[in-house]
């Protein structure tokens, strides 16, 4: 038996009742086996999806994963890895001399290229059509400035597990860097609290636009809006008053200072501070504190609520060095 297709048509089409019959089956066996593999997905529920809050989202919607989520500092189970790690791929220290790259250019000569080429891409003709019309210098597309300020640029990873382990520090808290220069230290702070977080007086302009047009784009950082303001003479007057820090400090800033001045900082920041909770650090060495002798030290931060708890060294994973910080407290409302 067999259904023709309309006479009206030049060519009929035959369909016999099986062939419908065995297509009516592989379809309900298909349709089966398509509900039952949607049934046992293991994909996680919403409840169990981790959702960053709304100032972390990005891209219209894009969630940010939490800081929370990740661990503070390096731990001795982690150093035990690298070192395994490097054992098991028979790696081997080598002295600290200069050797050949892939593409052997110091920075100077990389520099010199940008200088004659304009880029690393340029594109001619008017600002409208201009992918390049932000102007980045030359010094911050090499990474001149890794190297303004001593130490090895890594160092920044461990001043930042120091300061904010030693701080009990949480994304939620205030921070905020006297002297953040091209962010070595503050970067991590950044990318660990909270949008609008991290603040910081510094008084270099090439620094600063090392932070703006460097730093911060090419670590994804900007959605986390730092409040970075260019000042000098401890002139906290642009940061809202109403902030209370709950860590506030200075790495190798106060050496450059005078006594007058630093003094003046910590009376116009001593009320910022949270009271007991709040830490302030000061690295390499307090001075201003102890060119006064130890006892007029004390009556002084104790006119302004605070107190001296101690010196900490604290060493790094990445290199051999170690730095030394004094570590204060609001001891009173």
């Amino acid at each position: 038996m067999a259904l023709l297709a309309s006479p009206a048509t030049s060519k009929g089409i035959v369909v016999t009742v099986p062939v419908l019959v065995l297509s009516a089956l592989v379809a309900a066996v298909f349709l089966f086996f398509l509900l039952s593999t949607l049934s046992s997905c293991s994909c996680p529920s919403a409840s169990n999806t981790p959702v960053s809050g709304g100032n972390n989202a990005v891209g219209g919607g894009l969630a940010v994963a939490g800081s929370a989520n990740f661990p503070l500092s390096t731990t001795k189970e982690d150093v035990e890895w690298v070192k395994g790690q490097i054992r098991l791929n028979g790696l081997h220290m080598h002295d600290n001399v200069l050797r050949k790259g892939i593409n052997p250019r110091t920075r100077a000569q990389q520099l010199e290229d940008l200088k004659n080429f304009k880029g690393i891409s340029h594109y001619e003709g008017p600002e409208s059509d201009n992918h390049t019309a932000l102007p980045c210098p030359g010094e911050l597309l090499v990474e001149e400035h890794h190297s303004n300020y001593g130490e090895p640029w890594a160092g920044g990873r461990d001043v930042f597990e120091f300061l904010a382990q030693s701080s009990q520090l949480k994304p939620d808290s205030r921070v905020l860097e006297i002297g953040c220069g091209t962010l070595r230290v503050g970067l991590h702070f950044i990318r660990f609290l909270n949008p609008e977080h991290f603040n910081c007086l510094e008084r270099d302009e090439l620094s600063l636009m090392a932070v703006f047009r460097y730093e911060l784009p090419s670590q994804g950082l900007l959605f986390k809006r730092p409040l970075i303001v260019k000042g000098e003479d401890m002139d906290f007057s642009k940061f809202d008053s109403g902030v209370i820090y709950d860590l506030i400090y200075a790495s190798a800033v106060f050496l450059h200072m005078p006594d007058r001045l630093v003094w003046s900082g910590l009376e116009r920041l001593a009320t910022r501070l949270k009271p007991y909770e709040g830490r302030i650090f000061v690295s390499h060495n307090i001075k201003f504190c102890s060119r006064l002798g130890g006892e007029e030290c004390t009556k002084r931060l104790m006119s302004l609520g605070l107190e001296y708890l101690g010196k900490h060294t604290h060493d790094s994973l990445l290199f051999n060095h170690y730095e030394i910080w004094f570590e204060f407290r609001r001891s009173k409302a």
